[in-house]
């Protein structure tokens, strides 16, 4: 296996005119920014470069811009934003697609806290009762959950009733500010599916949240993905067909052992390998 392991951004980005960058784990901790990261995007954009966020967040648009504007990544970090969040929304309002033109109405709900601002401006009736419900809307998992046991019941309860489940947000853990791993919907729907239920994603690795980005901007090729897990940026970017750079201080720190700032190329085939996944490049953390 051959990855090039690189210090900064600036040794490739000439190569590349799009870069597609995930947030949690690469730009901030869901608090702060990694330090570094607002300055690498402000040097991508200042080379020419075009800059899509793509984000795996179940929140819309409307919330995730002012909450990275918060942190110091305004609109002059990048030219476009992405979010499964938002895709999903979409998808639910139009309906044009058969899985969600199948969709009824009631739809039982998967939520960080009991946050409902999905449904806001989507004919949905929200049920706390699985066998009231036409669908699940899988957006988020309760704080503190350490597994899936807690929605075991529910979820066998769906798969028995062929309840279609949509996956908000794909990743199945994220860093949190503490620096321990939080279970995502990913982990529930991967669960689900195991059980033999129907789901339908709309964030990485999965290719519909790539030809959103794509679009946007058409003329800027070649293209650059970069995020810091295996299967979800590394694994979709390989699905695209397009270049990866893996920063490996995000989900997979703790793999990496990176105690002493440095990484071990054995040890980083290692990981790779067992995942399945090789990324172009690899780094430390995100910048310039």
């Amino acid at each position: 296996m051959t990855i090039r392991i690189i210090e900064g951004l600036g040794e490739v980005a000439d190569r590349y005119a799009l870069f597609l960058v995930d947030q949690w784990g690469v730009l901030h901790d869901g608090e702060s920014p990694h330090d570094g990261a607002i300055e690498a995007l402000r040097a991508l954009r200042a080379a020419g470069k075009k800059v899509v966020i793509l984000s795996n967040t179940s929140k819309r648009l409307a919330l995730t811009l002012p909450r990275m504007a918060a942190m110091g990544f305004g609109d002059d970090c990048y030219d476009h934003c992405v979010t499964s969040g938002e895709e999903v929304w979409q998808a639910l309002k139009a309906r044009t697609e058969p899985f969600y033109a199948a969709l009824g109405h009631r739809c039982y709900l998967f939520s960080w806290d009991g946050d409902t601002r999905l449904f806001d401006g989507l004919d949905l009736t929200g049920t706390g009762d699985i066998d009231e419900a036409d669908f699940i809307l899988n957006a988020g998992t309760t704080s503190g959950t350490l597994d899936l046991s807690a929605y075991e019941p529910i979820l066998q309860r769906a798969v028995v009733r062929d309840l279609p489940m949509i996956c908000a947000n794909p990743d199945f853990v994220a860093v949190a500010p503490d620096g321990s791993l939080a279970i995502c919907p990913g982990a529930t729907a991967r669960r689900y599916e195991e059980l033999g239920g129907r789901v339908d994603y709309r964030g990485k690795p999965h290719a519909p949240v790539y030809t959103k980005s794509l679009e946007h901007e058409p003329q800027a090729r070649p293209v650059l993905a970069i995020g810091d897990s295996l299967y979800h940026d590394i694994g979709g970017a390989n699905r695209a067909g397009v270049d990866s750079l893996f920063v490996v201080s995000g989900i997979h720190g703790g793999d990496l052992d990176l105690a002493e700032g440095t990484l071990d190329p054995d040890r980083l085939d290692a990981v790779c390998q067992q995942e399945g996944q090789t990324p172009t490049y690899a780094m430390t953390k995100f910048r310039w």
